[in-house]
């Protein structure tokens, strides 16, 4: 348990360092921002306490919200996420083996993992993105924001996703 308890603290500082320093400075045509940190609200396995799960995405929307200049929306959004997570693996994993997969492309096959991961980070950034706004006036770029950054997001993910398959294997 310590182990991944460590494990766990050095993707969150890595996801965090990358975030902050490279990825929060791409905004491609002004409305695609890639939000790499919703990914790691995807990597808690059934079984894991929801209490951690909120708590670990709370701090990590802490430190987005802190970085990123934008007071409580990362934090709010990533503790919605949190909320969620569990709800969402459950629905997309076969009800027998719930306890032994882990919420990755290899071990949840690649439609699983993408009505996954995708449900998820569309929710994130139409939650992040209604609270950054806070209203509705311009509701076109409103909507370019959320697809372009949902996209950007998962093709990030996928691309992490196999990189570490093919690591694996």
């Amino acid at each position: 348990m310590k182990l991944e308890f460590f494990k766990d603290i050095l993707i969150f500082i890595m996801i965090c360092l990358v975030q902050v320093l490279v990825l929060n400075h791409i905004h491609l045509l002004n409305c695609a921002m890639p939000l790499l940190y919703v990914y790691f609200a995807l990597l808690f396995p059934y079984n894991y306490p929801r209490w951690a799960v909120l708590v670990w995405c709370f701090l990590m929307g802490l430190v987005m919200d802190v970085f990123s200049n934008t007071p409580g929306v990362a934090a709010a959004s990533m503790t919605l996420i949190g909320l969620l997570q569990p709800m969402f693996f459950g629905a997309f994993v076969q009800h027998d083996n719930q306890e032994e997969v882990k919420p990755h492309l290899r071990s949840m096959g690649f439609t699983a993992y993408f009505s996954y991961a995708a449900a998820l980070v569309l929710i994130y950034c139409v939650v992040y993105f209604s609270l950054e706004a806070f209203h509705f006036f311009n509701w076109l770029q409103w909507l370019k924001n959320i697809g372009g950054s949902a996209l950007l997001t998962l093709i990030l993910i996928f691309v992490i996703e196999s990189v570490v398959r093919k690591d694996s294997e």
